[in-house]
């Protein structure tokens, strides 16, 4: 079964993201039991080159998404044609913007998606079968990470071709005036609301968790698709428990 289905069926996706440009953190990683990677290029100096070597280097040991720095057509070309499973859009806040995502993430006629000789289908060489598939079994994930969004949200998860709402709680609480302060009533509301908002129209939800504590909590309360923490924070934790541990 492919990755969109998977995640459509709900099954738990547990991963991490990748920031950095490193093609054997990304290995390591892909080895180490996570079920996804989130390769981010909106936060990080990673570009489209970058992101192709990291999705080389996980191989197809596990699925790997990657996050575009906007919802713009040269950005979702470049991610899909490198091949990954899937993308993530950020701070998606109206249906109309949903809509024109799906059109760019869709080869005609389900959309616009221009078609090139990417690595997705291995450098042109299997075009015809890349293109026979790409439509159905490609992720589309879109963040809700503004109150706005959290507003328009239950429109939003209706829009033909979105395969999962994926909760940013951080810029969330920042909209709400809370930066940082996740678990404050205000921010679990709009939170709890975006994953009403994806069961009643069977897609997945997902959210990223800081710490292991906060991830069991997410998927405890019905989130399936989770990211905690990310490279750079596991190798600095990493060995800051190792330094502890050798200097206490």
């Amino acid at each position: 079964m492919n990755f969109r289905s998977r995640l459509l069926n709900k099954e738990r996706f547990l991963g991490t993201l990748l920031t950095m440009d490193c093609t054997e953190a990304a290995e390591i990683l892909s080895r180490s039991g996570f079920d996804w990677l989130f390769l981010d290029l909106e936060h990080s100096a990673l570009g489209p080159p970058e992101a192709q070597k990291l999705l080389q280097a996980a191989g197809d040991r596990v699925p790997v998404l990657i996050r575009v720095e906007s919802g713009d057509e040269e950005g979702i070309r470049k991610a899909l044609d490198s091949g990954a499973d899937g993308i993530i859009i950020p701070h998606v806040n109206s249906a109309k913007a949903a809509e024109h995502i799906v059109s760019l993430a869709k080869y005609p006629p389900g959309g616009t998606r221009s078609i090139g000789p990417g690595r997705a289908s291995h450098f042109g060489n299997e075009m015809a079968g890349y293109l026979s598939q790409a439509n159905t079994e490609t992720a589309v994930v879109v963040q809700i990470e503004h109150i706005d969004a959290v507003a328009e949200v239950e429109k939003i998860a209706s829009v033909e071709g979105i395969d999962a709402l994926f909760v940013g709680p951080y810029d969330l609480s920042g909209s709400l005036g809370r930066p940082g302060k996740v678990d404050d009533p205000e921010v679990t509301r709009a939170i709890d609301r975006t994953l009403a908002a994806a069961a009643a129209n069977h897609l997945a939800a997902g959210i990223f968790a800081g710490s292991a504590a906060a991830a069991s909590a997410y998927l405890e309360k019905g989130f399936s698709l989770v990211a905690v923490a990310s490279d750079g924070i596991l190798l600095g934790g990493a060995a800051a428990s190792l330094l502890e541990q050798l200097k206490n």
